[in-house]
């Protein structure tokens, strides 16, 4: 994984059918936990998408959000700094981007957002990939 500080956004086609079908997605990714942060990063490089950035606080999430333009994010509900659903509704409200939340606590992510496309964790591969397929046709 390139540092955040040495990419840039590159296109990105904006179809539903994800890498499956040879797209590349930007994917900014929200965790706190640096070693879960890492994996996760390794699995959707390894599925064929760039991670434009990992963040692990509501604050870096939302700047990181601004000036990477993800195509895509996927984001640690409970932060230790910050909330990962208030860094979407601030991102949200500035442009529509498809995210996942991934989570310990399913249900208490339901009772704030109960629309919301969570992942359980621990997660696996093609859990992560339908989520995503989800996400990206809700939008």
């Amino acid at each position: 994984m390139k540092p955040a500080s040495d990419m840039t956004p590159a296109p990105v086609s904006t179809s539903a059918s994800g890498a499956a079908q040879g797209e590349r997605l930007r994917i900014l990714v929200v965790e706190d936990d640096f070693l879960i942060g890492m994996l996760l990063a390794d699995m959707l490089e390894m599925m064929g998408h760039e991670v434009c950035a990992t963040e692990a606080t509501e604050a870096g999430a939302v700047t990181a959000a601004a000036k990477w333009l993800p195509t895509m994010m996927i984001i640690d509900a409970q932060l230790r700094e910050g909330s990962g659903i208030s860094a979407v509704d601030k991102i949200l409200s500035e442009r529509a981007v498809p995210y996942i939340f991934v989570t310990g606590d399913i249900r208490g992510v339901k009772q704030l957002r109960p629309g919301a496309i969570v992942v359980e964790k621990p997660f696996t591969e093609d859990a992560l990939t339908s989520a995503m397929q989800r996400a990206r046709v809700k939008i």
